[in-house]
């Protein structure tokens, strides 16, 4: 039996069991990029470790969910407009299209990727509600904001319970009740694109869009909130207190997920200190296959430092998982007498079945990637020094099913399983046929706890016997 999954929620700050709202259902929202400049690695370590924990989520047999936005409307946008002299499309469709093709490399799929201009109504509508619920109040220069003390819970996600140390976008602090209550909407500024709102012509505040656009696509509460530890304040603790207040729930969100940033030396990795390796350049250098593995060297919780050593024992790895695949498909064409298992093959096929279950302990104990890598070395030694030796079809069966099981989460071997998946379902089925005939000999020398062993381990295995008299049919159901 596998373990309970548990994971740290910073809103409670210790790790608690996994449950979602909805059985057998888990809604993931991640807040992605503004799209102003090049996507770089430290970025990339939040797309890659979000889409490794829906990758085990469903491993684990849930239905997910997974939305993240895109910020195609901002400051950092029309300033960079401002400084190529071009069009604010123009800065969002360029660094759009590198963010794609970003999630493409590094084996990214996102289910929903919503824009913060394709919801200007509803993000109009949201405010509106704040408005109306007494949460928010418009300015006389047309600017809105949420009222941060009439939402009592605030700084709890954060930690940040004094109201000292809360004043945001001081530029504007004459015209708030309170230097700490935040921007919902803009005024328009001569020369800034604008959308109409009942309050005047202007654009919506960072922290509302993301509000609206999780809100829109999974419900008025929803499993896990998402992003880089940078995030929590003051663009999660607003977001966490203007939805609250406008949709009456709490909690929104069960679950907050943060990730650790990527630092070069002692500095967190950011354009505005110009520490930064664009993903592109990586890509290049290093190939993007190693790069997500490095992603899963660090703790998702904790800073992470880059250096070339790292990253050179994360293309290591690379090359020893695909050694292993290609070992295992020419095992498969050399499998020796599956009449025979002596103790020998026993005692490794039961070595496999406990690194299956260290991999999910791992995985499963707020998703501790580090421990989960030492498994699957752990797993290829065994492979490399013993089982290439004893290429026996139940060896050769489980090893390969646990590796496809690895690259699951791991996502970097899909394009070699993609490729020889027909060729090994064909194996698989003479394999099943070659046990099931076993077990019909079996029966018929009355064998018959030998051949009920059989059918249960087949049965864990998804494949079903159906005994007709003498004979029997079996199917997968997985």
């Amino acid at each position: 039996m596998l373990p309970k999954i548990r994971i740290y929620n910073t809103l409670t700050r210790r790790i608690e069991e996994f449950s979602p709202l909805e059985k057998g259902i888990v809604k993931i929202y991640v807040c992605g990029p503004t799209v102003y400049d090049y996507n770089h690695i430290g970025h990339g370590k939040t797309y890659v470790v979000f889409d490794a924990l829906k990758r085990y989520l469903s491993l684990r047999g849930y239905h997910v969910v997974h939305v993240m936005n895109i910020t195609d409307i901002d400051d950092k946008i029309i300033n960079r407009a401002r400084e190529e002299n071009c069009d604010w499309r123009e800065i969002v469709d360029t660094y759009t299209k590198d963010y794609m093709v970003s999630l493409k490399k590094l084996n990214v799929q996102i289910d929903i990727h919503p824009r913060v201009t394709e919801h200007i109504k509803e993000i109009i509508e949201f405010i509106q509600i704040l408005i109306d619920k007494g949460y928010a109040y418009v300015t006389p220069s047309g600017n809105v904001y949420f009222e941060v003390d009439k939402y009592p819970d605030y700084g709890r996600l954060s930690n940040r319970l004094e109201k000292t140390l809360w004043s945001q976008e001081t530029e504007f602090l004459s015209e708030k009740k309170k230097p700490y209550d935040f921007a919902l909407w803009k005024a328009w500024k001569p020369g800034e694109p604008y959308w109409e709102a009942p309050w005047g012509k202007g654009r919506p505040g960072w922290h509302i869009e993301c509000s609206v656009m999780s809100t829109k696509y999974l419900g008025r509460q929803f499993d896990i909130h998402g992003g880089g530890t940078d995030l929590i304040f003051p663009h999660h603790e607003n977001e966490r207190a203007q939805s609250e207040a406008a949709l009456g729930v709490n909690p929104w969100v069960k679950y907050w997920v943060h990730v650790g940033m990527v630092m070069v030396g002692s500095e967190k990795m950011s354009k505005s200190l110009g520490n930064i390796i664009p993903l592109r350049e990586a890509f290049k250098k290093w190939g993007p296959e190693p790069l997500r593995l490095w992603y899963f060297m660090g703790h998702y919780r904790k800073p992470q430092v880059f250096t070339e050593d790292s990253i050179g024992q994360a293309i290591k790895l690379y090359d020893r998982l695909v050694s292993a695949f290609n070992l295992l498909k020419k095992l498969m064409k050399e499998a020796t007498d599956p009449f025979k298992a002596d103790d020998k093959i026993v005692n490794l096929n039961n070595e496999l079945l406990r690194l299956h279950i260290e991999f999910h302990e791992a995985l499963s104990d707020n998703f501790n990637t580090p421990k989960a890598l030492a498994v699957i070395n752990k797993y290829l030694n065994l492979l490399f020094s013993k089982i290439q030796y004893n290429p026996h079809p139940l060896l050769i069966y489980r090893a390969y099913n646990l590796l496809k099981e690895y690259n699951h989460v791991l996502g970097v071997l899909d394009k070699y399983f993609e490729e020889t998946s027909s060729e090994y379902e064909s194996l698989v089925d003479r394999l099943i046929n070659i046990i099931v005939d076993i077990r019909k000999e079996l029966r018929r020398r009355k064998l018959y706890e030998l051949a009920d062993r059989i059918r249960s381990e087949l049965g864990k295995e998804g494949v079903v016997l159906m005994d007709r008299g003498e004979e029997t049919i079996w199917l997968k159901k997985k």
